[in-house]
């Protein structure tokens, strides 16, 4: 089945504010393994990478910023990232909103048959669960997650794999998305 057109969106920051529940985990997670806590700011500069990343790249700030330099290492970086999704999964949607005027761009979508799908470093599960309880789950044909693939943003095969899954034509694609992995993948 091959659709007129398909459009991919990223999902936080372009269908959903997600930074309120996304810095509420971080700050637990680095509050709970002596870190400091960040600023609701920040987010942008640390999300887009999927929640490793996150933890990583806001620990070197945080050394890099204060001067004081405190190791890690993977297995401690991957109870972080445990912590960080074990919390996260809990309190998805306490704060995150739709960005403006996305109802009505989804419907006219649906309305023109075009395809969509959520192309995200998100791991796919949470990514459905923040769907579903924001109620725009059912307006997507495919969600791809961080996990989804063996590869993600802002590998272009995450994009690619997600078109042709739904029967999309890549020449009669779309991207939005908010970052510069969001760019790069597209």
């Amino acid at each position: 089945m091959s659709q007129k057109f398909t459009v991919l969106f990223d999902l936080d920051g372009t269908l959903v504010d997600t930074a309120p529940d996304l810095m509420l985990a971080h700050n637990h997670v680095m509050k709970k393994f002596g870190y400091e806590e960040r600023k609701l700011s920040d987010i942008k500069k640390l999300a887009g990478g999927g929640s490793k990343a996150m933890l990583r790249k806001s620990i070197h700030e945080i050394a890099e910023l204060s001067g004081k330099i405190k190791k890690t290492n993977e297995k401690i970086e991957d109870k972080m990232t445990k912590e960080f999704i074990d919390f996260y999964s809990k309190n998805i949607a306490n704060d995150s909103t739709l960005k403006n005027g996305l109802l009505n761009f989804l419907s006219w979508c649906k309305k023109k048959s075009i395809s969509m799908a959520v192309c995200t470093n998100k791991q796919e599960h949470l990514s459905i669960d923040l769907l579903k309880k924001i109620k725009i789950y059912e307006f997507f044909d495919y969600v791809a997650g961080g996990n989804t693939f063996n590869y993600n943003k802002p590998d272009p095969r995450h994009l690619t794999g997600a078109i042709e899954i739904i029967g999309g034509e890549l020449k009669k694609s779309l991207m939005i998305g908010d970052s510069e992995t969001d760019s790069n993948s597209a």
